[in-house]
């Protein structure tokens, strides 16, 4: 298999993208988007004890335990900046933290996730189309565009009709970013330092809305 274009180097930021084999919906429930969620959370710790599958089967008292642990340690492979989770594929803006820990972590993810996803429909065989991309940023500017994108995906696919029900849609991190000092699974403290209130950033979201609709839009017609 070819090498990747794109070299993943500690302490830079990525924007990654991980599709289903031949663009197939890799989620087809809410529980599907539920535990895809929250093993994402689960894996950006570094070796964790239990894998997914194993920890969400003991008791409440020993999840409650080991989140508690990894919090206190602080070790971890990622930190997620922010991330959406569409049918077919996932966004993630991830800052690697640790040599090769971008690779650890999507690896860990997608084998936990599948395993999952072909035991539930009775389906073999790989989930996601070959490695996912990464698009590392290069400046201030593009990570604050990039997370706008990544928030308006659910909009500018049509999977919210309105703007104003972007902040219905459960399976990315805008609901986070309504609130700056929510607790949540992002690491806000970039965005915050441009945008001094949520409020400001809410509305550099919206005020692209429309335009990143029209060229998605034109994107899927010359597609066709």
């Amino acid at each position: 298999m070819p090498g990747r274009k794109v070299v993943l180097v500690k302490d830079q930021i990525y924007h990654i993208v991980n599709r289903g084999v031949g663009n197939q919906p890799i989620f087809l429930s809410k529980r599907d988007y539920h535990r895809a969620l929250h093993t994402i959370l689960y894996y950006h710790n570094n070796n964790p004890p239990l894998r997914y599958s194993f920890y969400i089967r003991s008791p409440v008292e020993r999840q409650l335990e080991l989140l508690n642990q990894f919090e206190a340690i602080g070790d971890r492979l990622v930190d997620i900046y922010a991330y959406c989770f569409m049918p077919n594929h996932i966004h993630l803006l991830l800052k690697q933290l640790k040599e090769n820990g971008i690779s650890k972590y999507m690896a860990n993810y997608s084998n936990s996730y599948t395993k999952y996803f072909n035991a539930k429909y009775d389906r073999m065989g790989h989930l996601f189309q070959g490695k996912f991309k990464a698009v590392r940023i290069e400046s201030d500017e593009q990570l604050m565009h990039v997370t706008r994108y990544i928030h308006l995906n659910p909009y500018s696919a049509y999977l919210v009709k309105s703007i104003e029900k972007l902040e219905n849609y459960q399976y990315s991190s805008w609901a986070e970013y309504q609130n700056f000092d929510s607790k949540g699974y992002c690491n806000k403290s970039l965005i915050k330092l441009y945008f001094k209130t949520s409020e400001k950033y809410i509305k550099f979201v919206y005020d692209h809305a429309d335009y990143q609709r029209k060229l998605e839009y034109i994107k899927h017609l010359t597609l066709e």
